[in-house]
């Protein structure tokens, strides 16, 4: 008796070239043979020096070739323990190969299994040459299946890489043990493992072991034989069926003969409870011998010819529950079967269908083009417990048939009728209706709606592409679900249903008017409704509406909403590109997200709803007024709306508040004591006494940005005392002259931007530097300011607190030069050299700056940092854009990024720098030497840009990497002259 393994019946393999896996006799001692004849068996191939090989090499493929032979026809296949020693004489072929312990431990019987391809002996020569083995495949193939690997493992634990034995070395073990793997299993896990691999993977499994072919096996696993699409010869599963009697699931569709495996399967298996065929002849013999199969369920037969397919096909079964005959050529259909429940029908082709199946409770006959009236009413008619009837695309069914069919059939409850264009449901009454489908029924009309209304028990309605509905009027008391897509002359839909849980209404152009009044519904999304003007809803548990697109709907829609509308549990309610909306306004104790994307007609906003935690308002643009008293938001985004100009705010959760861009808003009442963080960016009409107000509601602003604001004056920056925790403030492009109120009132802040300040003089910093005020001040912003080279000479020296400073563009900026051997360092400060203090003066010099920015200062020409001027830590230095800057000199221990791009006038470059990392050099004027010279003692480097530097070519580049190893990453221009 055989079990075939699964890869003999796949397409994209030929049926003659296959495996006819492993022959499994009934013996005690359960040995494996392997029924191959020299055929099927490839041999050994050579590899792919196979046309270069020697007379020896050719005779020592011969000889293992007759070892395999004589292995596999004659000898016992046992796959446990060491490698036995194999002989590489020609006289040992006969010999029995047997193995140490073989009949010990059947849990411990395993193959030795290897990595490598199969290689013989060489002869005398002692070279060793690459073998692979064809195992029921074309010896073209360029995959190998698990039958190759299992053969060539098969060789191996009989030979020998260098053709000797395996007599082991010096510790006594084989050399092959490196590639073995043992794997032991109980047969209780085996079983629980093998539950989960198909038919192919255990077959596969099956060729391991003994062990494995016995678990592989079970019969457990083979209760369901699925060939579906598989090359599977009549012998071969015929040769299933025996081993396998108690089958009770087989699926045959697409096999090459369909119609003798079904027969098969019907006359074998006796337990077969479910078959599947198809996709073929199927003869009408095949089905009288569905009858001798008495535990026989369901029967599944698709895309076939039955019979002749001119000649009436007879199916009797007394136990049968279930039936499809689906996409099949056929004249005429007579089924008797009492027990079925359930009979598809569906895309198949015949003109008659006589049915005795008294207890039939589905039945579905769609797009059964040839059926006529009359023959749908009497298949259906003959089923009085029909509860399941499907008719969809049955375009001769007419009114008259669904009144008998209602008739007859009193416990219907699913109807599809879709696509039957010669229906209205005129007089048709189905009390029991719970689903009715009648999409694209060109005969249903707002008339219809009367009819539909005698269904007191319906529950789900889908009228999409109704063409010629006009209104829907319903209240039916257990409606769940209604459809309404592309009805194009649908105007008004007014439902009453206090368990409506889902409206689905798209692509309506018409609909002006809703009305729903229900208690279950929960979201409604009524997009793209352009004509839509009149909205009412009485839904108690309406939590989510969409409305976007609705381009028609009026201001009034905002009193549906509202605390005395009809949706009191509302939680989120989308607004998008409503463009007739002018004035918002919303008074609702339960909303929580609101989005009127797009209204840019909004001119008014007035919010009272304590519980809203989310709202967007991006594109609007003509927003005036906003009032939200109060809300529960946390973060909000007014600088969208360019036009606002007053503004009143109570959010008592709220922390961060941007009116970037507000430039006409002059009056803002902001009342968030948990704010603390302000951006009024812009706000040009932003004055004192609102600043004022601001600061004296909502003391824990930590971040305030004032920049461009001019009518903020001094005035308004006293009111700063009353923040405590503000730790950033940007003043950047005002017109202070004074910020003693600054100093006096920020005693924390951390971070000071007084960008082109064009009106600060020399002096207005001099409290920084010579009273101490800021003593927290870490970064400070003055680019583009007119200070003067003293003052910033003496912020330099004293403010040694600052790890950041920026001067960009700052044209009174020279030479940065703390290495003048004609001036002393200390003096150079502002430092008294002659004070008992010096020392400790000196101690106290260290500076803790890390970046300094002098971007496009036009006057510098020279940066001498040496290191007595104690720039320990600092870290980034960017000098780019210095048209004018000649040489720098930096002894900085810690810096790590150097950016002189654009500095067109260097000449002379010195860094004592040795964890610079990232050097930038782009468009500069230096030399190849000067270049390498300044990278020499940089030992970190990783990054150097010399790109558009027209004295260095692209060929040095090996140049710099010698010259620096640690350089992973440089750029230079493909065009540079050489």
């Amino acid at each position: 008796m055989r079990i075939w393994c699964f890869d003999c019946f796949i397409d994209d393999v030929d049926e003659e070239g296959r495996l006819k896996q492993s022959a499994m006799d009934n013996n005690n001692d359960e040995d494996v043979e392997f029924d191959l004849d020299e055929r099927e068996v490839g041999g050994v191939l050579n590899s792919e020096d196979e046309m270069l090989a020697t007379e020896e090499e050719e005779e020592d493929i011969a000889e293992l070739e007759q070892l395999w032979s004589f292995e596999i026809h004659s000898q016992r296949l046992v796959l446990q323990g060491e490698s036995s020693n194999a002989t590489a004489a020609a006289g040992a072929v006969g010999e029995d190969c047997k193995m140490e312990e073989a009949d010990h431990d059947s849990y411990h019987k395993r193959a030795k299994v290897y990595s490598a391809l199969a290689c013989s002996d060489a002869g005398n020569s002692g070279s060793s040459v690459e073998r692979s083995v064809s195992f029921g495949v074309d010896s073209s193939s360029s995959s190998r299946t698990d039958a190759d690997m299992f053969c060539q493992n098969f060789i191996l634990n009989y030979s020998r890489k260098d053709g000797k034995k395996d007599e082991g070395d010096d510790n006594g073990s084989s050399e092959s043990e490196d590639f073995e793997v043992h794997i032991d299993l109980t047969d209780d896990l085996l079983h629980m493992v093998f539950s989960f691999l198909n038919h192919v993977d255990l077959c596969r499994s099956a060729m391991v072991c003994r062990q494995w072919r016995v678990a592989s096996s079970h019969e457990e696993f083979w209760k369901v034989l699925n060939f579906e699409n598989m090359r599977i010869s009549v012998e071969q599963f015929e040769d299933m069926c025996l081993r396998y009697p108690n089958a009770t699931e087989v699926n045959v569709y697409g096999t090459p003969a369909v119609n003798a495996l079904a027969m098969k399967a019907a006359t074998t298996l006796r337990n077969l409870e479910v078959l599947t065929v198809g996709k073929g002849h199927i003869s009408e013999n095949f089905f009288q011998a569905l009858g001798e199969c008495n535990m026989l369920r369901s029967v599944t037969v698709n895309d076939a010819i039955l019979g002749n397919g001119a000649q009436e096909i007879h199916l009797s079964h007394d136990r049968l529950r279930e039936l499809k005959i689906t996409k099949c050529r056929v004249m005429r259909l007579s089924i008797r079967c009492p027990q079925l429940r359930s009979l598809s029908l569906k895309r198949s082709n015949m003109s008659q269908a006589m049915l005795n199946c008294p207890l039939l409770q589905l039945l579905d006959i769609a797009s059964c083009h040839k059926l006529l009236d009359a023959a749908i009413r009497s298949a259906a008619i003959s089923c009085p417990r029909l509860e399941s009837l499907d008719v969809s695309n049955c375009s001769c069914v007419s009114d008259e048939t669904l009144r008998e069919i209602a008739q007859a059939c009193a416990g219907l409850h699913i109807l599809n009728a879709s696509y039957c264009p010669n229906i209205s449901l005129e007089s048709v009454h189905l009390p029991m209706l719970t689903v009715l489908k009648l999409h694209s029924c060109e005969g249903i009309t707002s008339a219809s709606m009367t009819w539909i209304a005698n269904s007191p028990a319906l529950e789900v309605l889908e009228l999409d592409n109704c063409n010629l509905l006009t209104s829907v009027v319903l209240h039916l008391s257990r409606l769940q679900s209604i459809s309404l897509v592309h009805c194009r002359k649908f105007t008004e839909l007014n439902l009453q249903s206090v368990m409506l849980s889902s409206i689905t209404v798209s692509n309506c152009p018409a609909l002006r008017r809703i009305t729903i009044t229900s208690n279950s519904l929960r979201r409604l999304a009524l997009q793209k409704q352009e004509n839509l003007t009149t909205l009412v809803l009485q839904c108690q548990s309406l939590q989510e509406v969409d409305l976007s697109d609705c381009e028609s709907l009026s201001n009034a829609v905002c009193e549906i909403f509202s605390d005395d509308g009809g949706c009191p549990m509302l939680k989120s309610l989308i607004l998008d590109n409503c463009e007739s909306l002018t004035e918002v306004r919303f008074c609702n104790s339960s909303l929580a997200s609101l989005s009127l994307v797009g209204c840019r007609a909004v001119t008014s906003l007035e919010l009272k709803c304590p519980r809203i935690e989310q709202i967007c308002l991006d594109g609007c643009d003509h927003l005036e007024t906003a009032f939200f008293q109060p809300v529960a938001l946390r973060s909000l985004n007014l600088g969208i709306c360019p036009k606002l100009s007053v503004l009143n705010i109570e959010a008592p959760y709220m922390v961060s508040l941007e009116l970037k861009g507000c430039g006409v808003l002059s009056e803002a009442s902001i009342i968030c004591p948990l704010l603390t963080s302000l951006d009024a960016s812009f706000c040009g009409q932003l004055r004192d006494d609102c600043l004022s107000a601001t600061t004296a509601s909502c003391p824990l602003i930590e971040s305030l940005v004032l920049m461009s604001c001019p009518s903020i004056g001094s005035d308004g920056l006293s009111s700063l005392n009353g923040l405590p925790n503000l730790t950033v403030l940007d003043l950047s492009y005002t017109f202070l002259m004074n910020l003693e109120p600054v100093f006096k009132s920020c005693i924390r802040l951390k971070v000071l931007k007084l960008q082109a300040c064009k009106y600060l003089t020399d002096t207005s910093l001099e409290p920084l530097y010579k009273e101490g005020a800021l003593p927290a001040l870490e970064e400070l912003d003055l680019s583009y300011g007119t200070l003067c080279q003293t003052a910033i000479d003496d912020l330099l020296a004293c403010c040694t607190h600052l790890t950041h400073l920026s001067v960009n563009g700052c044209v009174n900026m020279h030479d940065l030069d703390w290495g003048s051997t004609n001036v002393q360092l200390f003096d150079y400060f502002g430092l008294n050299s002659s004070s008992d203090n010096t020392q400790e003066q000196a101690e106290t010099a260290n500076r803790l700056l890390q970046n300094l920015n002098c971007v496009g200062c036009p006057n510098i020409r020279k940066v001498l940092i040496p290191p007595a001027a104690r720039f320990y830590h600092l870290s980034t230095l960017n000098l780019s854009l210095s048209v004018n800057l000649k040489e720098v000199d930096l002894a900085c221990s810690n810096l790590v990024l150097l950016n002189l791009s654009n500095c067109c006038s260097l000449e002379v470059l010195k860094l004592g720098c040795p964890r610079l990392a990232s050097l930038f050099l782009q468009s500069c004027n230096m030399d190849e030497a000067g270049v390498e010279a300044a990278i020499s003692g940089c030992c970190s480097l990783e990054t150097l840009d010399l790109r558009f530097c027209p004295k260095i070519s692209s060929v040095s580049m090996a140049r710099f990497r010698a010259v620096c190893p640690s350089l992973k990453r440089v750029f230079s221009s493909p065009n540079l002259a050489d």
